[in-house]
């Protein structure tokens, strides 16, 4: 590893490189008979850790993923960014960790740059996954409710705001299972406000619309079936404009990687193995 360094946990290495001069904090998960690389877009205001239960439920699959500017441990720049300047990062980081081949995987947020990389970085991509996410500007808005509460930072700051908001902000079975979301909301570490308020303004005007009907790559889409933020409609017209998708919805809200790692993990891994 050039310019880096790690510390491991169990399967879930953790580490710093630096790219453009600055460090960026990243994770990879290493099974003993990983056949290949998926590159991990993770959600709005979420560190690297928040996956780590979805990230090591994969059993023949290397993953890579990061943290974004001014989420966790990677620091905020000075100016605001766009999506392709995430693409551009993490085909850095690929390139630092000598992988050059990837499948590539976006969840909420993530999604945008997922498909962001998956146009910018074509002859990069074996497949694309696409969780709980939307083509961008253009999409079909969820309950009004849930979408005030997304856009404020205090759903990563205030724990208490989490607990107290999680089933009307996330749907699905958030509500009934407190001892999952307290360990999703204490393995969080948000950032600042302003690398928040960075994300949010990185999607604004964003679209993949115009290019997702030349993407020829395999695709799956995967909704969860009481999402309040992101309506199942948006997987739709995801699958709809992509030339190779299939739409599949998961019994849950917003946050089935969350809620369901395994079984997600397990489905995104046959669909990269084996295809759809």
């Amino acid at each position: 590893m050039q310019g880096g360094s790690e510390a491991a946990s169990t399967q879930f290495v953790v580490g710093t490189i630096k790219i453009w001069g600055r460090p960026v904090r990243y994770a990879r998960h290493d099974p003993p008979h990983a056949e290949t690389t998926l590159l991990l877009f993770n959600g709005i205001g979420a560190n690297l850790e928040s996956a780590e239960r979805f990230i090591t439920s994969f059993q023949n699959v290397r993953v890579i993923t990061f943290d974004v500017p001014g989420v966790g441990g990677t620091p905020t720049p000075t100016l605001p960014y766009r999506m392709s300047h995430i693409a551009d990062m993490a085909a850095a980081l690929l390139d630092r960790l000598d992988i050059h081949k990837v499948h590539v995987f976006g969840v909420s947020w993530g999604g945008g740059a997922a498909q962001q990389f998956a146009w910018m970085y074509q002859e990069r991509c074996l497949s694309l996954t696409l969780a709980a996410t939307t083509s961008g500007a253009i999409m079909i808005p969820g309950s009004p409710k849930a979408l005030i509460r997304m856009v404020t930072p205090r759903r990563y700051s205030d724990p208490n705001f989490m607990f107290k908001n999680a089933a009307h902000l996330y749907g699905g079975t958030v509500a009934v299972q407190q001892e999952l979301m307290r360990e999703f909301v204490e393995a969080l570490d948000h950032g600042t406000p302003v690398g928040y308020i960075y994300q949010l303004i990185a999607m604004v005007g964003w679209t993949s619309w115009h290019y997702l009907s030349r993407l020829d790559l395999p695709a799956l889409v995967l909704m969860g079936e009481e999402d309040p933020i992101v309506p199942v409609s948006n997987g739709r017209v995801l699958t709809s404009r992509l030339k190779r998708a299939t739409l599949e919805t998961m019994p849950c809200g917003h946050l089935f990687i969350i809620t369901m790692p395994a079984e997600t993990a397990r489905r995104v891994e046959r669909f990269v193995l084996e295809g759809l």
